[in-house]
């Protein structure tokens, strides 16, 4: 029997990258509850392009059902067993909830709350989830980049890596940091944004939104698939934030609208709109030391979006880095490596053949690259079907979800909100 999928509101561009391919567990015809407008054209017409691509064309079929109220038409139509929120996140952890009181699945694009003071609906979301044996999940598409994979493997190998060091504040132990631009293209077209993604009491800032990725990765690579304590075991130390200026004529041509909107009016000064997007974070996580850099620029010079990370062992430091010199490719580097470090090293990547055929180990200067196969590298867009058969699995069989990956959505929505808000007060 096939799931069938439900969509509502689809104001994101991610909730067309869940259907950029077929799935064979999945029903193709899917019911889109959305409000007649723009964003809902935008998502026809990605769905529509997928549909008639020369390449491995998908055949969705779209009930579509255009209402002033599409949350409260879908709880009347139940027409299907999986549903998928991205888009405005103010209120999206009161729609998992509603989806989740009436028996629904929930794949639910990051972040599904922005206020620290909606960290309770999180673990009530969890904990309805878990007790009504359903499926209650969000998108983390960044554990599937081969460069994060292989940087978890290495993190984790004693012989190359040691063990994780502390830190300090002035030094800590664990560094990332993610860039993303507001102009790009998405599945071959350039991307329109709606005007409420610049408003972040809608939205929130870049660590409440694409800072969950990075946080998310932090505990994945050092504490991979354990039960986490946010409350005792997380401390958060310093945070600031930083706008990034819009002119109107910038603002226009990415999302279309001749004139600021009023609910953006108080980050308006002299025409141009600071977008409070741009975050640092520092914290400690069992004791650890991590500093998190989160940054919105408006387009690429040249690359595109970054992801750069640095985990200190008492053996090597294991990074990934993504600049000129990796002409704007992530890359991962074993640097400072202890005398024995490169024998286990090969080891190491001997034993993962079977996984990533073609790894490999070249030294540059004083460091050793791990070398990765270009079929490895799908690409963002491509992760979001990886999520989606990840998920599913657990609607098959809700009880093989780790009780580590629901301590991991407490931690991470913990550092995003309390984080960005304590930035707001520096």
């Amino acid at each position: 029997m096939h799931s069938r999928l439900i969509i509502v509101d689809p104001g994101h561009f991610h909730a067309t990258l869940v259907q950029k391919e077929m799935y064979p567990w999945l029903d193709p015809r899917v019911t889109v509850y959305a409000p007649l407008g723009r964003e809902l054209l935008d998502y026809l017409n990605r769905i529509a392009r997928f549909n008639v691509r020369a390449g491995n064309p998908t055949h969705w079929q779209l009930d579509i059902h255009a209402s002033a109220d599409p949350m409260a038409e879908m709880l009347r139509g139940q027409a299907g067993n999986m549903v998928v929120f991205a888009g405005r996140n103010r209120g999206k952890i009161d729609r998992i909830l509603a989806a989740l009181r009436a028996g629904l699945n929930v794949l639910a694009d990051k972040p599904w709350i922005i206020r620290a003071a909606d960290l309770p609906k999180v673990e009530e979301a969890l904990a309805l989830a878990k007790q009504k044996k359903l499926a209650a999940y969000d998108i983390m598409t960044e554990r599937y980049e081969v460069t994060s994979e292989v940087q978890r493997e290495l993190v984790n190998d004693a012989a190359v890596f040691g063990t994780l060091q502390k830190g300090t504040a002035g030094d800590p132990a664990v560094r990332a940091r993610s860039v993303h631009h507001l102009m790009k293209v998405v599945a071959g077209v350039p991307l329109r944004r709606p005007a409420w993604f610049f408003d972040i009491g809608e939205y929130g800032e870049g660590l409440a939104d694409v800072g969950t990725h990075v946080v998310d990765l932090v505990q994945w690579t050092a504490f991979p698939d354990t039960v986490l304590e946010p409350k005792k075991e997380i401390a958060l130390q310093a945070a600031r934030r930083w706008p990034l200026q819009m002119t109107l004529a910038q603002f226009t041509q990415v999302t279309g609208e001749t004139e600021f909107p009023p609910q953006l009016a108080a980050h308006v000064h002299a025409g141009v709109l600071d977008y409070y997007c741009n975050n640092t974070v520092a914290y400690t996580l069992r004791g650890v030391h991590v500093e998190l850099e989160i940054v919105w620029n408006w387009e690429a010079a040249e690359g595109g979006d970054v992801y750069e990370a640095s985990f200190r062992g008492s053996r090597s430091r294991v990074e990934v880095r993504q600049g000129r010199e990796e002409q704007f490719v992530p890359e991962v580097y074993v640097a400072s490596p202890n005398l024995g470090v490169a024998e286990a090293l090969e080891r190491r990547v001997a034993a993962l053949q079977a996984r990533w055929p073609g790894l490999a180990v070249v030294r540059r200067g004083s460091d050793l690259q791990v070398t990765i196969p270009a079929q490895f590298r799908v690409g963002h867009e491509q992760h979001f079907g990886q999520v989606t058969n990840c998920f599913f699995e657990y609607v098959t069989h809700p009880e093989t979800m780790p009780e580590w990956e629901n301590s991991y959505m407490a931690a991470k929505y913990l550092v995003a909100t309390k984080g960005t808000e304590m930035g707001e007060k520096r």
